[in-house]
Order: C-alpha cells, then sequence, then structure tokens
C-alpha cells in the first residue's frame, strides 16, 4: 500500500518547521525540529483518518509526488 506524501520545511514566519500532508485537506504539524515535525504530523495523519473514516467523509488517495528535477 502507497502511503501519503509528507513535506517538511523551515518557515521562517513561524521559528519553527512546518510537517504536511498535501492530499489531506489542512493536516499539518508545527515543531521546532524536523523531527518533532515529522513525529506529529504522523499522529495528526492518523487522527485526520480516524476521524474521516467515523464521519463517513471521503478519504482522498495519496496524490501528491514531488516535482523531479
Amino acid at each position: 500500500m502507497k502511503d501519503y506524501a509528507i513535506i517538511i520545511y523551515f518557515h521562517d514566519g513561524e521559528d519553527a518547521y512546518v510537517a504536511e500532508v498535501p492530499d489531506l485537506k489542512d493536516c499539518k504539524a508545527v515543531a521546532p525540529s524536523a523531527q518533532e515535525a515529522l513525529k506529529q504530523v504522523l499522529l495528526a495523519k492518523q487522527l485526520w483518518l480516524d476521524v474521516a473514516l467515523s464521519e463517513g467523509k471521503h478519504i482522498p488517495k495519496p496524490k501528491y509526488k514531488p516535482n523531479k528535477h
């Protein structure tokens, strides 16, 4: 099974790392380190999916792929 892509970047305005799951609307986490942001977004992703399932909402298939250079 394929999983969702996760993007992690440093956000100057937040002075922190942001990790987000582009395929899941508003699924993101902010933390002082990239490792903590990843840990938190993995938890957020699972909660996002759990809530969507319990409420009978559509769960998108993983589609996001970073651009190749």
